[in-house]
């Protein structure tokens, strides 16, 4: 049984995403905010956390570890590339949970060496970030994941629509993260009440 707050979480951009995508039920989200001032970030991070406590949100930060702290996050999420710099012991002792995104073998073995409470796999389905393509990885990676990855909650991302949903929780993933298809979406409240519908119908993962 997975440890986040749901089963679905969306990746956002900007805040005022917490606001809509939190107003129409979705209970996980993970602000990614990138190519601005240090102080911006900051803004636009606190404002995220003040809408997320108003919409009863989950709040993940990306990267920022040291902003996380300061704001009294919930979670933080850190790539392969931010655990040369990350304070582990520092976001543990300030209360927050993490998790950790992992692409291939040796990244994966280095996540679970840090005793992350998840770990996300991805793409699964090729997709774009920031408009670079990534290759998709595949279920059957993801399945071998799961096996990997023991007791620790797996989150699986890239390429998501309901019906990969789905074949994720078959595979094993505890958690489905999606950013395009509700931010780029052109009803994206729409896209979260169907997203927790199809979920609500689906058995927890053993």
């Amino acid at each position: 049984m997975s440890s986040l707050p749901s089963r679905i979480y969306a990746v956002v951009d900007h805040p005022r995403w917490v606001e809509r995508l939190g107003g129409a039920g979705l209970r996980f989200i993970e602000l990614y905010l990138r190519d601005m001032p240090e102080e911006d970030i900051r803004a636009q991070a606190q404002l995220a956390q003040e809408l997320a406590t108003r919409c009863n949100v989950s709040l993940a930060l990306n990267r920022y570890w040291q902003i996380a702290i300061e704001l009294g996050y919930e979670w933080v999420h850190l790539g392969p590339e931010d655990l040369e710099t990350a304070d582990l012991d520092a976001i543990r002792t300030a209360g927050l949970r993490f998790g950790i995104s992992t692409h291939d073998h040796v990244e994966l073995e280095t996540a679970l060496s840090c005793k992350p409470d998840y770990v996300s796999f991805g793409p699964v389905w090729a997709t774009q970030l920031r408009g670079v393509p990534l290759s998709g990885r595949g279920l059957e990676r993801l399945v071998e994941w799961r096996e990997l990855c023991g007791n620790v909650p797996l989150v699986a991302i890239g390429g998501m629509t309901i019906p990969r949903m789905r074949d994720c929780f078959a595979a094993g993933a505890d958690t489905v993260a999606a950013m395009s298809a509700f931010i780029a979406h052109e009803d994206p409240e729409g896209q979260v009440r169907e997203w927790l519908k199809a979920v609500s119908t689906e058995a927890p993962t053993a």
